[in-house]
């Protein structure tokens, strides 16, 4: 099985902290997030596993390079979730990709869903669920009709930010040239071309946007509020310090630390 982490975004949302670490290597519970993600991937069987990266895209490169069945691509120009999926075309397998946003937290399993939607018989399927911040996809018979919400359905639900598609789905995407994912959706679905979901009711989802989503994550996990991925280092108690802390005699923590 192949999957891709798309991990090249400026994370303009985070700013002023993603000037300095790009936002898929921002530390929950001491381990950077897109190491935690791409070793989950690995236990679930995802042997091929492309990562995107742009901006800081050093600090990944340096980030993932010891670990087997990962390869890094590197755009000097950023393409956009479209264009860096289209050039990953070129150096996959033709088999369905798993794709994953690089800044979110989630308890999908992934090879489930990646075997569903073999078993669909479909060209793409969409990870989708109930989230009120985000509820913008007009969803009918388990089909995307609108990315706007502004087209009568059954529900309105948000994208996980995972998907399973098949590479041939991909090709009319300009190559080398920035484009959205999303966009070029919206011209499938102007072509009548079907795209799929599958709703999960409860996938313990976090996008780390925002500074706030980013502190709550992390004392979701030591509050045992989220159940904690077992490629993070979790002690099991609400304060998290690393051996290579510096703390003060005379430090007092309240509530969670990590």
């Amino acid at each position: 099985m192949q999957a891709m982490i798309l991990a090249a975004g400026f994370g303009t949302r985070l700013l002023p902290y993603t000037k300095y670490r790009p936002k898929p290597l921002f530390p929950v519970l001491n381990t950077p997030l897109l190491v935690a993600a791409v070793r989950r991937l690995k236990k679930f069987g995802f042997s091929r596993i492309v990562v995107n990266c742009h901006h800081l895209g050093e600090q990944i490169i340096a980030a993932l390079d010891d670990i087997d069945g990962v390869r890094i691509q590197y755009e000097e120009t950023i393409l956009g979730t479209g264009g860096g999926l289209r050039r990953a075309l070129d150096s996959l397998e033709d088999e369905p990709l798993l794709v994953v946003n690089g800044d979110i937290y989630h308890t999908i399993d992934v090879a489930e869903f990646y075997h569903h939607h073999i078993k669909s018989g479909q060209a793409i399927t969409m990870a989708v669920h109930d989230c009120a911040r985000f509820n913008k996809l007009s969803i009918r018979d388990q089909c995307v009709v609108d990315f706007d919400g502004m087209v009568q359905a059954d529900e309105q639900l948000a994208f996980t930010g995972i998907q399973v598609v098949n590479p041939d789905l991909l090709t009319s995407i300009k190559k080398e040239t920035a484009s959205c994912v999303i966009e070029y959706y919206r011209s499938l679905l102007a072509q009548e071309i079907t795209i799929n979901t599958r709703r999960y009711k409860r996938c313990n989802w976090t996008d780390m946007g925002t500074p706030a989503d980013y502190l709550n994550l992390n004392g979701d996990l030591l509050s045992g509020t989220k159940p904690c991925w077992p490629e993070l280092d979790n002690t099991g108690q609400q304060n998290h310090i690393d051996t290579r802390a510096e703390c003060a005699d005379d430090l007092i923590i309240e509530d969670w630390a990590c």
